[in-house]
């Protein structure tokens, strides 16, 4: 028996995270074991009418998340590797829930590995950049002296996207306008010049940079990058804040902070991208468990 009030505060909260992950570990192989407890009607030798009080006497488990594996373990029918993840309780419900609107017999098994990979916010971040570029792009753009707008065709859900012009700004492209000079135009060129003015920049510091071991990146570095993606991630198709910056070129091999390879992501992206050192510590761990 363990005396709880001789052990430390980090002992305590240590052995509170190791039952925590053991009842969480336990409660989705429990989850993983209803739909053939319902198939069988095994509740009712347990006395109960269904598998919903079933699962509520024996775990305490809500009728919400009983039917979510019920239909869960039919969407999978077909697709083995889901199935398996599923009911022997590899993973949590609530991330196979996630990849079950793009699950497809041909995708399963990387899906599969994805969801045992992946924390939720990085696994929901890919399914919806898939969902993404299914969608058709916005092509239609017309210009307005009040605003730029990005016009889209609602029938395909694509939205209305409008850049506020200040009244200065406003004022010299009617101006142009009124003369019959092509405003597209001189935006255009504007754009074409920026983006040319920090491909330059950016040639000018990686010719300076320095092998290191610092993982610091200089400020000079972060300045461009945040002149040619803003505040945003760097990814298109992303709404979310930058949070980190990534080396596209693993750092701990080149040693530098080349600001051609480094480009700011935000952090569901940015785990999405070392996918493959994942992979790498994920199998790593199991065969540390296997030793």
């Amino acid at each position: 028996m363990i005396d709880l009030s001789a052990l430390s505060n980090t002992e305590l909260l240590t052995l509170c995270k190791e039952y925590g992950q053991a009842t969480l570990s336990w409660r989705r192989k429990f989850l993983g074991l209803l739909p053939e407890v319902h198939k069988r009607k095994l509740y009712e030798q347990a006395g109960c009418s269904s598998v919903i009080e079933f699962a509520q006497k024996l775990a305490g488990i809500s009728e919400e998340r009983v039917r979510l594996t019920l239909n869960l373990e039919r969407r999978f029918e077909n697709k083995p590797a889901l199935h398996e993840a599923l009911v022997n309780g590899e993973v949590s419900i609530n991330k196979l829930a996630r990849v079950v609107s793009i699950a497809t017999k041909e995708n399963a098994e990387e899906l599969a590995e994805k969801v045992k990979i992946l924390p939720r916010e990085a696994l929901e971040t890919w399914v919806r950049d898939i969902k993404t570029e299914e969608s058709a792009p916005c092509k239609n753009q017309e210009l307005f002296s009040e605003g730029l707008h990005v016009h889209s065709d609602a029938s395909l859900g694509e939205t209305i996207t409008t850049f506020q012009l200040t009244p200065k700004v406003q004022k010299k492209l009617q101006e142009l306008h009124q003369k019959g000079i092509d405003i597209n135009e001189i935006i255009l060129s504007a754009i074409e010049n920026r983006e040319q003015e920090i491909e330059q920049e950016k040639e000018t510091i990686s010719n300076e940079c320095q092998p290191t071991t610092s993982r610091y990146i200089p400020a000079k570095t972060r300045k461009i990058l945040k002149k040619e993606y803003g505040n945003k991630c760097s990814i298109k198709t992303c709404t979310k804040p930058s949070e980190e910056l990534h080396h596209s070129q693993r750092f701990s091999v080149a040693k530098t902070h080349d600001p051609k390879y480094l480009a700011p992501l935000c952090k569901p992206h940015h785990t999405l991208a070392h996918l493959k050192d994942l992979k790498y510590y994920a199998a790593k761990n199991e065969r540390k468990k296997g030793s």
